[in-house]
């Protein structure tokens, strides 16, 4: 080895390229910003004048790490996974001297564009767009990133996105105990569905079936998950609203629907849809008629209606 090294470390990631230095080299210690015990490496306050070391550390910043930087020592850093990457833009954005547009959001003020882009990435989905898909993906991420940013700085109840991230780690080992803790495997996906919702209502203590059901979704597929629940609960469907206003007949189609294992609400978006494409493609016949659309009476939309 020829001159100190600064190996950057990033958590437990070491770089690979730093590996045979820290190998071979018999002067390697520890920055005072890494865990030296962890590590088995002495630690160095001040790096001795004169030698050739390796000193991990976690920043360039560490004072060890700044002397030998200053004095022209080679640095070999951890790669910095996109994931990390993507919080520290958001620390960053949100921290003092970052966007100050960022920095004055809440969870509230934040609630429509949660909603614009999780509709925006269900458009993807049903499109078929892998450009748009990977970037409205990117789009939701960045409402998680941010809401876990704004409640770090909660001083009720402060928790941050690696807080997130291991109560989803949880979460996911706890319910699948097929996979992760050699309990009987299940067969066939509804056998799964109903051991899941099994799992839930245990994990989270709920007193009902409707406990969990998010009730400010949209009305057609509240109405379907109500009915998927209480199918599952083995509620008849004589009990069922049945009054005859709009609202009783469409709970009653979007909640059998469900049970029947159609999703109501896609269903209704993919004809909703279609009818707005038809809507177009009559207008764009009657333009190229020489007629403008807003003056079409029905007998005008069906001579231009096209053909189912």
């Amino acid at each position: 080895m020829t001159g100190s090294v600064v190996v950057l470390v990033r958590g437990d990631a070491f770089p690979s390229a730093a590996l045979p230095l820290l190998r071979t080299s018999s002067a390697v210690y520890a920055g005072t910003d890494v865990d030296a015990v962890r590590l088995g490496l002495p630690p160095l306050a001040q790096p001795p004048l004169g030698r050739d070391i390796v000193l991990v550390a976690a920043s360039r910043a560490e004072p060890a790490a700044a002397a030998l930087l200053d004095a022209g020592a080679q640095v070999i850093e951890a790669p910095v996974p996109p994931l990390v990457e993507a919080a520290e833009v958001m620390d960053r954005l949100r921290s003092p001297g970052g966007c100050p547009w960022d920095a004055v959001q809440t969870h509230d003020s934040l609630r429509q564009y949660l909603v614009e882009e999780t509709y925006e990435l269900l458009d993807a989905i049903e499109e078929n767009d892998r450009e748009a898909l990977r970037e409205e993906l990117g789009d939701v991420l960045l409402q998680v990133l941010f809401h876990a940013r704004v409640a770090a700085e909660d001083p009720r109840d402060p928790f941050t996105v690696d807080d997130v991230a291991r109560a989803l780690v949880g979460k996911l080992v706890s319910r699948h105990p097929h996979v992760f803790a050699d309990a009987d495997s299940w067969a066939g996906t509804e056998r799964q569905e109903a051991q899941w919702e099994e799992l839930k209502q245990a994990e989270k203590q709920r007193k009902s079936i409707v406990d969990g059901v998010a009730l400010g979704q949209p009305a057609v597929a509240l109405a379907g998950k109500l009915g998927q629940r209480s199918g599952r609960a083995g509620i008849p469907l004589d009990l069922f609203p049945d009054a005859a206003d709009a609202g009783a007949q469409l709970f009653r189609v979007a909640a059998t629907a469900r049970r029947g294992g159609v999703d109501p609400e896609g269903e209704l978006r993919a004809v909703a849809k279609q009818f707005a494409r038809d809507i177009r493609t009559a207008e764009a016949a009657a333009r190229l008629n020489g007629i403008e659309p807003a003056t079409l009476e029905a007998e005008g939309w069906r001579k231009f209606w096209p053909a189912g």
